[in-house]
């Protein structure tokens, strides 16, 4: 711990899709801010508009896979949705799939004001514990489908007792990247 900031352990990896396969690289995350550096970082490392994907797992407590598709928005999955919100990489991608899906999966809340137009006082009992982020998967299952994994296959790595290290290494060897993972781990 250094000034009361916890130090915690986590593995960043770009993959970058080339016509030879996967190059992937360790990376650090230190200058990440927001999801659009991030994508600037795939980006960076893109072999013209090929795909790119990093992989983020923080302490064996969540990983995330973030794909980046030329310039399309990019697509996120993330193991354990409040889990990551407590990391600071984690959040800029939790905050992210909240706010997308607070824009498409909710719509109108109007039904949730009383009558005088106003949202009901909750207790500090009733508050979520998670600030807003669900526990368990959250984000794009599909996004490694085209790759050999499918979403099903992803969301029972993502499962209670899942190991994100371990699951990691199970995504790498479907899309026939594993040992090459491996050797930058």
């Amino acid at each position: 711990m250094i000034l009361g900031v916890s130090l915690v352990a986590y593995f960043a990896a770009v993959l970058a899709r080339s016509e030879d396969g996967w190059d992937v690289s360790e990376t650090e995350l230190d200058d990440v801010e927001t999801l659009a550096d991030l994508t600037d970082l795939a980006r960076d490392s893109a072999q013209d508009d090929d795909s790119v994907l990093i992989f983020i797992e923080q302490e064996d407590s969540w990983f995330a896979i973030v794909r980046v598709d030329g310039e399309d928005d990019p697509r996120i999955f993330v193991s354990d949705g409040a889990a990551a919100a407590r990391s600071s990489y984690g959040s800029v991608l939790t905050d992210e799939l909240v706010d997308q899906a607070g824009e498409s999966e909710f719509g109108d809340l109007d039904h949730l004001l009383d009558e005088d137009g106003e949202a009901p006082e909750q207790d500090d009992e009733d508050a979520d514990p998670h600030g807003g982020v669900p526990v368990g998967p959250l984000g794009d299952a599909h996004l490694l489908t085209e790759f050999g994994l499918a979403s099903d296959a992803l969301l029972a790595l993502s499962g209670e007792g899942a190991v994100p290290g371990d699951a990691l290494e199970e995504i790498a060897e479907a899309m026939g990247c594993g040992e090459v993972l491996e050797a930058v781990r």
